[in-house]
């Protein structure tokens, strides 16, 4: 079942459900009860070791690493 990343805007809480994903899209309530929750694009990281020896980062976004947002102007936590 997937794991899915919500964002409270009346108490700026993130939060994840796991759900299934016929669900996905469905109202989320924030652990504070506030109801309306907006699901978020999650984004992952990952490191890799080089020929070298070195790592280096993998995959994800552009985003910062408070923000799943992929522009600070779209980001709701601004």
């Amino acid at each position: 079942m997937p794991l899915y990343e919500y964002y409270c805007t009346q108490c700026e809480t993130r939060f994840e459900l796991l759900r299934p994903m016929g669900r996905s899209d469905d109202p989320a309530t924030c652990p504070n009860g506030h109801q309306g929750a907006e699901r978020m694009l999650s984004v992952f990281s990952s490191v890799s070791k080089g020929a070298d020896g070195q790592t280096a980062p993998i995959g994800g976004g552009s985003s910062c690493d408070t923000c799943t947002s992929s522009s600070c102007s779209t980001c709701p936590m601004g």
